[in-house]
């Protein structure tokens, strides 16, 4: 997908200037599931987070995962560890993205349930400023759509 630089909500405070290759930052704790989320789709994650905080009762971990190659192996493990499950979100195809990245950490580290969430292989279309939200909720990356399929991939968590 290519789509154009919205104007969304700041997820760090002004002052914060340090990403480091290969890191990444744990943006809320949790403690039932964990979100790995890159680029627009943490302010999604986010408000994902809050709605199923509030009206499931579920506490999630949103990681935003700003850095995908090298990918933070550390806290990944840690995430698949901790909470069990793991739903990655990415405006970018599934197939070679931050979610397959994450799916090979779990794979050799720690496996647990994963659900990529992104665009299927498939032609992705692009989107102006005003046309972002139809086209997310087009390849099923609205905040509902996270918290459908992270309440479906909570149910996979074997403890």
């Amino acid at each position: 997908m290519r789509l154009a630089r919205p104007s969304n909500s700041n997820i760090y405070e002004d002052s914060f200037n340090e990403f480091d290759i290969g890191k990444s930052n744990v943006i809320r704790d949790g403690s039932d599931i964990t979100m790995i989320a890159c680029g627009l789709m943490v302010s999604k994650a986010i408000d994902a987070a809050q709605t199923l905080e509030k009206e499931y009762d579920v506490s999630c971990r949103v990681i935003d995962m700003y850095s995908i190659k090298p990918i933070d192996v550390e806290l990944v493990y840690r995430a698949a560890l901790d909470t069990g499950a793991i739903v990655t979100i990415e405006e970018h195809n599934i197939i070679g993205g931050l979610g397959s990245a994450v799916c090979e950490v779990t794979a050799e580290n720690h496996p647990v349930p994963v659900h990529r969430m992104g665009v299927a292989d498939i032609f992705g279309e692009s989107a102006r400023e005003t046309e972002i939200e139809s086209l997310l909720s087009k390849y099923c990356l609205s905040s509902d759509h996270i918290v459908e399929s992270v309440l479906k991939t909570k149910k996979r968590i074997k403890r």
